[in-house]
């Protein structure tokens, strides 16, 4: 069974030991933290590999690598935009952990893409591309990626959508 404790800042943090297995990891929600230890537990019970994010995937680089490899070997070709979507994540967020990708990380990122003209729906799909890329790392390769920032940024970005005070917006309007 796991151990899920209450630290100081408000997260959870959730500790996983089982037949001779040890992996821990921190959530904002504890609802969140239960969901993943009940599928780590079941995980180590069917025998499957258990990664940590830093097992073979250290930067958000790494996990952007892995999906573009992947994508190559089924024979399916990045789009232009997605190609050069995942450039930008690599210059912008390539060298942060996964773990280190939280909530206020992604919040900031919309915001800066915002200030540099970006809409609302690109900043959208900015933040989709993320999430697919934790998510295929966490699905295919066991690596343990955490996709709760980008689903608590997701509403957060929302609500700026109606501000449409950047560069591109006053282009439109001239």
């Amino acid at each position: 069974m796991a151990t899920i404790s209450k630290l100081p800042s408000g997260s959870w943090r959730v500790q996983v030991r089982r037949k001779g297995n040890y992996i821990s990891e921190s959530f904002l929600r504890r609802g969140d933290a239960e969901l993943w230890a009940r599928t780590i537990e079941g995980k180590i019970d069917r025998g499957e590999p258990i990664h940590s994010c830093g097992a073979t995937a250290k930067t958000f680089k790494d996990l952007i690598d892995l999906h573009k490899e992947d994508l190559a070997e089924v024979g399916k070709k990045l789009g232009r935009s997605k190609a050069a979507s995942l450039e930008f994540f690599t210059l912008r967020l390539g060298n942060l952990k996964p773990a280190e990708l939280s909530r206020e990380k992604f919040i900031k990122f919309g915001r800066q893409r915002a200030k540099e003209g970006a809409g609302p729906v690109t900043v959208g799909i900015d933040l989709g591309y993320i999430k697919t890329i934790l998510s295929h790392a966490a699905a295919v390769h066991g690596i343990i990626a955490p996709t709760e920032g980008i689903d608590l940024a997701f509403p957060a970005w929302s609500g700026w959508q109606g501000q449409r005070t950047g560069p591109a917006f006053k282009r439109r309007r001239d």
